[in-house]
């Protein structure tokens, strides 16, 4: 599932590709909406919040998408169109007159409301470290609500902190030396939040996802995705938990025996 900082990304190229510009075609191809049309809207901007995409229209609209596992966006050039086999998975057409296509596949969330009511959509979701509202206050706080949930869920819980997955949530409990099943209460919650922000924002900017300073294949990330293989920083191997089926804060787990040892606290 793409994370806070892919979705930031996405926005950045829609909102160079549409923002500002006038639809010649604005399809919707999902049931709820099959008969509501986007044709002739003005392009107002894209934003993000978390994992969403708000892209919002000069009258007061809003088109809510949501990638989760499989959804993605392509953008084709101006004169351009996305190959007849692939259209029967493009969940939304919006084509700027004269100007380039984006095409929305196998987007599984799909909504078009009021841009009065976007909190029904995202209103649940924690602060941001991208946004401008932005309060780490806010994100510590609601982290200490459950001191007991183990740090690496209480991370995924995108109602804490909106943005982080589970190669964010692995990421940074190595990076400050906590094994992912470590309560929330024996972490040094601000300390984490903190460089949680500053590692989210500097991969939405400029290196993406990329943790540990290499772009060296299979030396991007410290242990997410990384079982079975050598610490880039001890050479212990990486160890891995599969997700346990029907908990979805107990997604795949990396993480160090010797960096990570069991209950520390940073």
């Amino acid at each position: 599932m793409p994370e806070g900082d892919s979705v930031f990304r996405l926005a950045a190229r829609l909102r160079k590709s549409l923002d500002g510009r006038t639809l010649k075609r604005g399809e919707l191809r999902v049931p709820a909406h099959a008969t509501d049309t986007l044709d002739g809207a003005q392009v107002k901007e894209h934003v993000t919040h978390g994992k969403h995409l708000l892209t919002r229209f000069e009258g007061g609209l809003t088109l809510h998408t949501h990638l989760r596992m499989h959804g993605s966006w392509t953008v084709t050039a101006p004169g351009r169109k996305l190959p007849r086999t692939l259209l029967p998975d493009a969940r939304v057409i919006l084509e700027v007159d004269g100007g380039p296509t984006a095409y929305g596949m196998h987007l599984p969330v799909v909504d078009l409301l009021p841009t009065g009511a976007e909190g029904d959509v995202v209103g649940h979701l924690g602060p941001d470290p991208l946004r401008n509202d932005w309060s780490a206050q806010e994100a510590v706080r609601r982290l200490h609500q459950d001191p007991e949930r183990r740090v690496a869920a209480a991370l995924l819980d995108q109602r804490n902190i909106a943005g982080f997955g589970n190669l964010w949530a692995n990421e940074l409990c190595f990076l400050r030396g906590v094994h992912p099943d470590t309560p929330v209460g024996e972490v040094n919650v601000p300390a984490m939040v903190d460089l949680g922000a500053r590692c989210l924002r500097f991969s939405a900017t400029q290196a993406h996802q990329v943790t540990t300073g290499s772009l060296r294949r299979g030396e991007k990330h410290w242990v997410a995705g990384r079982a079975g293989r050598p610490c880039l920083r001890c050479g212990t191997t990486i160890l891995v938990r599969a997700e346990v089926a029907g908990d979805p804060g107990r997604r795949r787990t990396w993480w160090c025996p010797r960096c990570q040892p069991p209950m520390s606290v940073s």
